[in-house]
């Protein structure tokens, strides 16, 4: 007897790795900079100030409470910040505002149905840190983000999608985690269409694993584009 596929499970179990797998690169891109965070039953928290862009605290559940995420952060250094991962904490009266509203996005296990243009896996010092000056449009302080020793994480692949003049055109960060392959930090250069970049990054990520992550606006559009669906909504806020 045939089990009905029930897409609402699915999506629930895409959402869940899709927030672990999303505190699990938060937590890679914490030991790049020299700093350890930890996990807990409800949150993931850094004692100390993350780097540029990533959250202090993830809350891991929807029954997550303020003190699971405010707790055991660094509040003393302005700035920081927490990842409400089921948009469901208050956490304005700890001095916190809301900063941006996001969708976390699923795509289960399988291959890519677009064909991708091809792609290269970043793997030197120099090749991260001019995906890096395309990724940040030339800013050196974002771009300071990504350090050689993203590289030596097994977890992290950092795909680029290079053009007939050495160019890149655009890229993307896979981070294994949580059963799921996640995307962050896609980019798409000046008069690159996304749904290349979208391609390119599903062709390098493992077709045995769903494929996770979060984005909004037009970005979501994109993806949604690219075969994704949205699971959930997330929240970001920022101490006032």
């Amino acid at each position: 007897m045939n089990v009905p596929y029930d897409p609402a499970v699915i999506n629930d179990e895409l959402l869940t790795a899709a927030v672990r797998n999303n505190a699990e690169w938060c937590g890679s891109m914490c030991r790049a900079h020299g700093l350890a965070g930890a996990f807990g039953p409800r949150a993931w928290t850094s004692p100390r100030r993350t780097p540029l862009y990533y959250p202090d605290a993830v809350s891991l559940a929807g029954d997550a409470t303020a003190a699971d995420v405010v707790t055991g952060i660094d509040l003393t250094a302005p700035g920081a910040s927490v990842k409400d991962s089921y948009a469901r904490l208050d956490l304005a009266p700890h001095g916190f505002r809301p900063l941006f509203d996001a969708t976390w996005i699923g795509r289960p296990a399988g291959p890519p149905a677009a064909p991708a243009a091809p792609w290269t896996r970043v793997g030197t010092p120099d090749a991260l840190a001019a995906w890096a000056d395309a990724w940040s449009g030339g800013d050196a302080d974002e771009a300071a983000l990504f350090r050689p020793a993203l590289l030596d994480d097994p977890a992290v692949t950092v795909v680029a999608l290079p053009g007939p003049d050495g160019r890149i055109l655009g890229g993307a960060v896979l981070s294994a985690g949580g059963g799921a392959t996640g995307v962050s930090n896609l980019f798409a250069a000046d008069g690159t269409d996304p749904a290349a970049v979208w391609a390119a990054a599903l062709a390098a990520a493992d077709p045995a694993l769903p494929v996770v992550g979060y984005e909004s606006g037009d970005d979501l559009t994109a993806a949604l584009a690219a075969g994704f669906a949205e699971l959930g909504p997330l929240r970001v806020w920022i101490a006032a």
